[in-house]
């Protein structure tokens, strides 16, 4: 593989080797890059499924070159470790694609990637990793980028993939709509259940409580989100299959840090920032921080 591609990959997870299986049956196989090498990737559908070739560099120290166009789909409690990776393979002319949760994407990459642009996205698709290391595909993938220029170069590299790519002028709006979706899924962590638990009127009455206050707060932040979405996301998980999960659960259940403060804990730092009471989320962060963290 050469040492230049124009396209990398750092974190083959869920989301990482989705990307990765759209682009390789294209013609387009990136870089692969992550802490462990495994010689391949493989991505299943409910109609087959893709293997990408590896293997998975573990070293950023046999890179020479950077990339045209990197896709960053590690947790934001990975950042700091990825440090060498970034720097290997960012310059001022890369795009970086931030295929990360939350709404501070730029400024959890920003001093790692050596002035590089880094455009962040919403990523609309659920990928859980199974147990053999594979990753099942759920839905339909699908990215959405702000409308700038650097988006072309996402736009172009997904191009004719089975992953579709929409461009947004108010990319603020559904950054934070994508965002109160994430926040709420928070509950199921605490209740160490997955989707299903919506079923619950109580857990359902939680979750719009909790969603009105995430509402107003992604108000004052620029977002133009009615009063319905809340409704509309507690739907949303109603008609889940009862049995998926989220990353933040995956997260939990395998004792690992969770990404709390970016999902969660951001309601709460935002809202004080405004002079908004968030009550839910003073019971809600704590908990999960402590989830998280420990002591105990």
């Amino acid at each position: 593989m050469p040492h230049s591609p124009t396209i990398a990959l750092l974190g083959p997870g869920a989301i990482g080797t989705t990307i990765a299986a759209v682009l390789h049956e294209a013609g387009r196989t990136p870089l692969l890059c992550g802490r462990t090498a495994h010689p391949q990737l493989t991505l299943r559908y409910d109609d087959g499924e893709i293997v990408v070739p590896g293997p998975v560099l573990n070293d950023p120290h046999t890179l020479t070159q950077p990339c045209d166009l990197l896709f960053v789909a590690v947790k934001t409690t990975q950042v700091d470790e990825c440090a060498a990776w970034l720097s290997a393979l960012c310059n001022t002319n890369t795009v970086v694609c931030a295929l990360q949760n939350g709404v501070e994407q730029k400024d959890q990459l920003a001093r790692w990637v050596n002035g590089a642009t880094v455009l962040p996205s919403v990523v609309w698709f659920p990928a859980q990793r199974e147990p053999d290391a594979s990753v099942w595909l759920r839905a339909s993938p699908r990215l959405t980028l702000p409308d700038v220029p650097q988006a072309q170069q996402v736009v172009a590299a997904l191009s004719g993939t089975r992953c579709a790519v929409e461009l947004s002028q108010d990319f603020t709006t559904v950054a934070w709509r994508k965002l109160l979706q994430n926040a709420v899924a928070g509950l199921m962590v605490l209740a160490n259940r997955r989707a299903g638990i919506f079923s619950r009127p109580d857990i359902s009455e939680l979750a719009l409580a909790y969603l009105r206050e995430c509402l107003t707060v992604a108000r004052a932040e620029g977002a133009q989100l009615a009063d319905s979405v809340a409704q509309e996301i507690v739907e949303v998980f109603h008609r889940a299959p009862a049995d998926l999960g989220t990353s933040i659960l995956a997260d939990r259940q395998a004792n690992r840090p969770l990404e709390w403060d970016i999902r969660n804990g951001v309601i709460q730092r935002y809202g004080r920032r405004h002079g908004i009471a968030t009550p839910v989320s003073d019971v809600v962060v704590p908990l999960l921080a402590a989830g998280s963290e420990g002591p105990g």
